[in-house]
């Protein structure tokens, strides 16, 4: 496990990651994974391997960095006006994103990446925060909302376990056929 630092919002370490992770989306583009090395990425970025060792730890944890950058909302769930619309929209566009061969390289170097929980645990805090707003918007127009834990065993676990490991069964709109089961048996 690496030393990781923390990262300052401005200054040479948002300037490090800035370019590492420009580093290894570039070589992504151009390369199979499977080639891809500490020393490939700092040469790229312009900086040393022991400058990604001593950030990152090692190439795995640098790749599940770069996953929760792609992961993280750039901005709120959509607002339909109702909550099976919202979720509905919110659970396509995640399916969307997820399945991908991109998408799903992202969530295998977020697991693989993980170094005690703290990349699977952003991951969850991104997509909990993104369903939560969801549930607090409805509740507050009035509607009978599920919980969080019922949104994730019955929405989001099915859809990543298709994505991770049978990403040829995802028919349009199963994200909204989930949704439209919960609510539906509520």
């Amino acid at each position: 496990m690496g030393t990781k630092q923390a990262v300052r919002t401005g200054g040479r370490s948002a300037r490090v990651q800035q370019a590492v992770h420009e580093a290894v989306r570039a070589l992504l583009a151009e390369r199979d994974r499977a080639d891809l090395t500490v020393p490939l990425v700092a040469a790229r970025a312009g900086v040393t391997p022991s400058t990604v060792y001593r950030r990152w730890g090692d190439l795995q944890e640098l790749l599940a960095d770069v996953a929760l950058e792609h992961m993280r909302p750039d901005g709120p769930p959509a607002d339909l006006g109702s909550l099976r619309d919202d979720l509905a929209a919110w659970a396509e566009e995640w399916l969307e994103e997820t399945s991908s061969p991109t998408g799903r390289a992202f969530i295998r170097d977020v697991v693989a990446g993980d170094d005690g929980g703290r990349s699977t645990g952003q991951c969850c805090a991104y997509t909990s925060g993104r369903i939560q707003a969801v549930l607090t918007r409805s509740a507050g127009r009035g509607e009978d909302v599920p919980t969080l834990d019922a949104v994730l065993d019955h929405v989001l676990a099915p859809m990543t376990y298709r994505v991770l490991f049978m990403s040829d069964s995802l028919a349009p709109g199963y994200g909204r056929a989930l949704v439209d089961a919960l609510l539906d048996a509520r």
